[in-house]
């Protein structure tokens, strides 16, 4: 059901906790499953320095979040904004349909942490 890499995130999540004072924090909801995810970022010449989250969710939410983390780590704030589901999903080795949502979720959050990173900087 599950590929190994997918398993291992949610054994041993990476980054996993709450960021004292991040730059921008991401959150985002499913309510059909009740996944909910944060996604918390600390930036440093335009890219993210530090990441971490918070999952209230399946394995395949947590597994996903650890992922993102991961992969958003050293990237400029354009290249993180890039990532995308298929990215997470790929990345994982895949997901069962009925978990696809979890990678969406992820870069959902992603997003809105970045968003609300810009948001803050513009004021």
């Amino acid at each position: 059901m599950y590929s190994d890499k997918l398993i291992e995130h949610f054994r041993n999540p990476k980054n996993m906790g709450r960021m004292e004072n991040p730059d921008g924090v991401g959150k985002a909801g499913n309510p059909v499953c009740g996944d909910v995810m944060y996604l918390y970022i600390k930036v440093k010449d335009n890219k993210i320095d530090d990441i971490k989250f918070e999952t209230f969710g399946c394995a395949a939410a947590i597994g996903t979040s650890s992922m993102i983390t991961e992969m958003a780590r050293g990237k400029t704030l354009e290249e993180a904004m890039k990532i995308s589901k298929q990215d997470v999903e790929g990345e994982l080795g895949g997901l069962p349909p009925i978990k696809r949502h979890c990678s969406n979720l992820a870069a959902d959050t992603l997003r809105k942490a970045i968003e609300d990173y810009l948001s803050k900087k513009k004021k």
